[in-house]
């Protein structure tokens, strides 16, 4: 395993809460942190250089959609992500598990691997727990993700227990591929994932496997699949009791302030979701006292900043009426600005958790800021 991969520098003193840094190829990465979603190699809407302006240190990418369009050897010869969209930070790749889950008409699951249909063409294809790694080490991903069974709320428990059967298979595959790349010159690490669905058993003995394996760090699987938000929470606080807390922990998938700071209250270390730059597209605003979606006619002769407690370019130089406007125009610039004052909200968010847990106030800060943000004062 990679020595002095992971160093935790504060923990908090009333909470499962921590902070550290985690060294990798292209610079230190701050944790807890928020990671903005590339999904197609851009944040939607986003220029790498206001992602940079915002003081991201690690963005995502998906294996699945990079391998489909324009195709890995390609981004190779670019000279991998950071080369071909010109980002000189930190890039985590997510395997395409989830998108092979989520496109389940289109794929057919065995022992040896996925065969699946392309959403754009038809086309017929078959990831593999090693090419899906050797895919990643083409595109130079920082942190890479094994691939993995992911199974919805409400699956009965035959399919939970066969696709934490085949998971596990498979994480053995992915980190023989990961060491023999590893070898080979490829400076990425591998993150095997926790499965098991909602079944405590079997998201004990998942979470126990993964912890025990010679990996730099693990993600959590298996959550934020449609079940309510408080299985959600429930679930996820029964898993971290059985994981290492030597290593980042990553929840893949989580972007609102509720599920983040619940997260880091539970001790996780690094979290995603595509829903800032998703709900920027619908008009929707995070701010300290709740989201406003600028479409309503309240704010058009409203020519206050989104939100007053927010330093972002987009509140200290637009107003409501501003911002409505171009919405209700379609214009892209609507999207852009949206985009920007959502990320640079939570990763703002997760700045001041860890100010908070520096001090050993986690638990007072998360709870004055739920208070303010649930009271829609906006």
């Amino acid at each position: 395993m990679i020595e002095n991969f992971f160093d935790v520098r504060h923990e908090n003193k009333d909470s499962l809460a921590r902070t550290g840094v985690i060294h990798l190829p292209h610079g230190d990465v701050q944790t807890p942190v928020f990671m903005p979603v590339g999904t197609k190699g851009t944040v939607k809407a986003v220029s790498k250089d206001s992602l940079e302006e915002m003081g991201f240190e690690i963005i995502l990418a998906n294996t699945y959609h990079m391998y489909l369009r324009p195709g890995a050897p390609l981004v190779q010869e670019a000279g991998g992500l950071h080369g071909f969209m010109k980002w000189n930070r930190n890039v985590l790749t997510d395997s395409g598990g989830f998108q092979v889950f989520s496109l389940s008409k289109l794929r057919k699951i065995e022992n040896d691997g996925v065969t699946f249909r392309s959403d754009i063409d038809g086309s017929k294809h078959f990831f593999t727990p090693e090419n899906v790694v050797q895919t990643q080490v083409l595109l130079n991903s920082d942190i890479q993700m094994q691939l993995d069974v992911c199974t919805g709320w409400g699956v009965e428990r035959k399919e939970a227990e066969r696709a934490l059967r085949i998971t596990t298979d498979w994480t053995h595959r992915a980190i023989a591929e990961w060491k023999k790349q590893r070898e080979n010159g490829y400076k990425g690490i591998l993150f095997p994932i926790v499965q098991g669905n909602f079944f405590d058993d079997l998201r004990k003995e998942s979470a126990e496997f993964v912890s025990s394996l010679d990996t730099p760090g693990l993600a959590i699987g298996g959550l934020s699949v449609g079940e309510p938000a408080d299985v959600f929470e429930e679930k996820l606080r029964y898993t971290v009791q059985y994981i290492t807390r030597s290593k980042p922990r990553y929840v893949m998938g989580i972007g609102t302030p509720e599920y983040i700071l619940e997260a880091i209250n539970d001790g996780i270390d690094m979290f995603d979701c595509v829903q800032p730059t998703r709900i920027a597209r619908h008009g929707l605003y995070f701010t300290h006292h709740g989201m406003l979606s600028i479409k309503q006619k309240r704010f058009e002769h409203d020519f206050a900043g989104i939100d007053s407690l927010c330093q972002c370019k987009v509140c200290q130089t637009y107003s409501r009426a501003y911002l409505r406007h171009i919405f209700r125009e379609q214009e892209i610039l609507s999207s852009m600005l949206a985009s920007y004052h959502n990320l640079y909200f939570l990763n703002s968010l997760v700045k001041d958790a860890r100010e908070a847990i520096e001090h050993d106030r986690f638990p007072a800060f998360r709870e004055e800021f739920l208070k303010q943000f649930h009271s829609n004062e906006v």
